[in-house]
């Protein structure tokens, strides 16, 4: 038997494998003939690749469906505790670090306080917060199928190359290969805004979704991108730096060294920087020492803090509709910090799409409010092992890097 074929109906098998596990996961719990018929694969196929899932534990046997006459069919679902991935979320000051099961359910939560920002200390705190997790939820031995880990960046996750973060001011560091040596499990880094839009994929509103678009706002301005249902990070990572594109090249300066980029406008350091201004001007009546205290006067109706919001979701609607007018998507999901603040700036975002974008265009794009809970960025890097699980080989995201 030639290798090409040999290799090619391996190849076969692993596609047939993926199609079944994901059509499992989606489906909920079906009946191995139901899956025959939305797979298109054979009931000798079906059974042969569902006893190898049950075997690796990723499949279990459920109480039986309804019947349609005769015997009642045993259902199929996947296992949630067939293995368990940690997510870590890499923070200015802290690392956060979530062990889920393979629904991406968070069984056990930690953090832990960087001391410093060399390279050594972080890694050092990744590797002691896995083993922390590990230990918190007891999970068995070799039942750790991997560790995906998300920051701000620009980030080459085929090779594992942080290629430059601005909180840390790195450059060019390789860290899974740091990492190697002191998790014995695959390790997986990706930009934390893909990893948000991953687990959207995989888990959110965006699954069966081929074009849609993940934008964060916080600290500052994120974008994630799927284009016919695969993640784009452009040609070394860097795509989706939606935060820096220009709006008023006049506009005050950026901490990337330019001026007048969205997240001058929008992110909390610019709304904190308004109110700064609008307390100078003697619009505001006390300095504001916080976001939270900002949203406060704004809620309580206070004309100057209120005007601050709407400014902020003005521009990042006129951001967003630039994006619907270049990429048509499906969906634009609104997510991150900055979503506390509630109607005084989604109302205004809404509004500005409506504005700003094409004629023709609004209406094939629905916009989602992603209600934003402090676990989900340590949950979305758990996605980047969970997608290594569920990918079509014929359609790889990234190369597997492991220890």
């Amino acid at each position: 038997m030639s290798r090409n074929l040999l290799g090619n109906r391996d190849l076969i098998r692993a596609f047939n494998r993926s199609t079944v596990l994901n059509n499992i996961k989606t489906a909920g719990s079906i009946a191995r003939t139901d899956l025959a018929r939305s797979t298109g694969l054979s009931p000798a196929t079906i059974t042969g690749i569902t006893a190898e899932l049950i075997e690796d534990g990723l499949v279990i046997e459920k109480a039986s469906g309804n019947s349609r006459g005769g015997r009642r069919p045993i259902l199929l679902a996947l296992n949630p505790r067939g293995g368990y991935v940690v997510g870590i979320k890499l923070a200015d000051q802290m690392v956060i670090g979530a062990l889920t099961d393979l629904e991406a359910t968070i069984l056990q939560k930690n953090s832990l306080v960087l001391e410093d920002h060399k390279v050594d200390t972080v890694c050092q705190t990744i590797a002691q917060i896995v083993t922390q997790l590990s230990h918190q939820a007891s999970i068995p031995q070799g039942s750790l199928l991997g560790v995906g880990i998300g920051l701000a960046g620009i980030i080459d996750s085929s090779s594992g190359l942080l290629r430059h973060s601005p909180i840390f001011g790195w450059r060019n560091i390789p860290l899974i290969e740091l990492l190697s040596g002191l998790l014995k499990v695959p390790i997986y880094l990706d930009n934390d805004v893909n990893t948000l839009t991953l687990t959207e994929r995989l888990f959110g509103s965006g699954q069966g979704v081929d074009h849609f678009l993940t934008v964060t706002v916080g600290r500052g301005v994120g974008l994630g991108i799927v284009v016919n249902g695969q993640l784009y990070r452009g040609a070394r990572g860097g795509a989706g730096e939606f935060g820096h594109t220009i709006i008023d090249s006049t506009g005050p300066a950026c901490e990337c060294g330019k001026q007048g980029c969205l997240e001058t406008f929008v992110s909390d350091p610019a709304m904190m920087r308004m109110a700064a201004e609008a307390y100078s001007s003697g619009e505001l009546p006390a300095p504001v020492s916080s976001i939270t205290d900002l949203l406060e006067l704004a809620q309580q109706g206070v004309p100057p803090a209120v005007a601050i919001f709407e400014t902020a979701g003005e521009k990042l609607g006129q951001a967003i509709a630039n994006l619907i007018n270049i990429f048509n998507p499906q969906e634009v999901i609104l997510s991150g910090e900055g979503l506390r603040a509630g109607s005084l700036l989604i109302n205004a975002v809404r509004a500005s799409i409506n504005r700003h974008t094409m004629s023709g265009l609004a209406e094939d794009t629905q916009l989602r409010i992603d209600e934003w809970e402090d676990d989900a960025w340590a949950r979305g890097a758990a996605s980047l092992v969970l997608l290594e699980l569920f990918k079509s080989p014929l359609h790889p995201e990234r190369k597997e890097l492991s220890s």
